[in-house]
């Protein structure tokens, strides 16, 4: 049971800024040579508004990956030491995506600590905590109190990728 959250994006705007003014953005393998081509859009599905990722995830040339990103603080971390993990109400087209956070103790692009989630055509809502986290190309341990990114990611498998969020909260148990 959740006893409290914190609005990241109620996605309010008809852009890709929050309600507090953070920009998504969205990233591709291109950076690192791939050819997977992606879309990051406003959107409206089942009459909501949402963020749409859309796209073709490719492996070839050592590429895999079409992400949503936000960086969580405008002076670069964001501390979430208050919360147990991340709320998303998300819906797309019955594939796997990933959740990744990125922390200032990681010094590589590819390093970051990750979850993943299945959506389905309807609107749900995931709640993933920090515990559930796996640290991926890093042995150091996750702390929430030093988040810089957070991505939403079609990831590691050639498929079309179509995921819409539309509500994103850090989120505390009720204990």
């Amino acid at each position: 049971m959740v006893s409290a959250e914190f609005i990241i994006d109620d996605r309010g705007k008809d852009d890709l800024s929050t309600h507090t003014g953070l920009q998504w953005r969205l990233l591709t393998d291109g950076v690192m040579g791939g050819v997977s081509a992606g879309r990051l859009t406003p959107d409206c599905y089942l009459d909501r508004k949402c963020l749409r990722l859309s796209g073709d995830v490719s492996t070839h040339n050592n590429g895999g990956f079409i992400q949503m990103t936000i960086d969580l603080a405008a002076n670069g971390i964001f501390d979430a030491s208050g919360w147990d993990g991340v709320a998303i109400e998300v819906a797309g087209n019955d594939q796997t995506y990933n959740l990744h956070l990125r922390t200032a103790g990681l010094m590589f692009p590819w390093q970051s600590y990750r979850a993943s989630f299945a959506v389905t055509g309807q609107w749900q809502r995931i709640l993933i905590p920090f515990s559930s986290l796996a640290p991926y190309r890093t042995t150091r341990a996750f702390h929430s109190d030093r988040i810089q990114r957070l991505g939403l990611v079609a990831i590691g498998r050639e498929f079309t990728a179509d995921l819409r969020l539309a509500d994103l909260r850090l989120y505390r148990d009720a204990r």
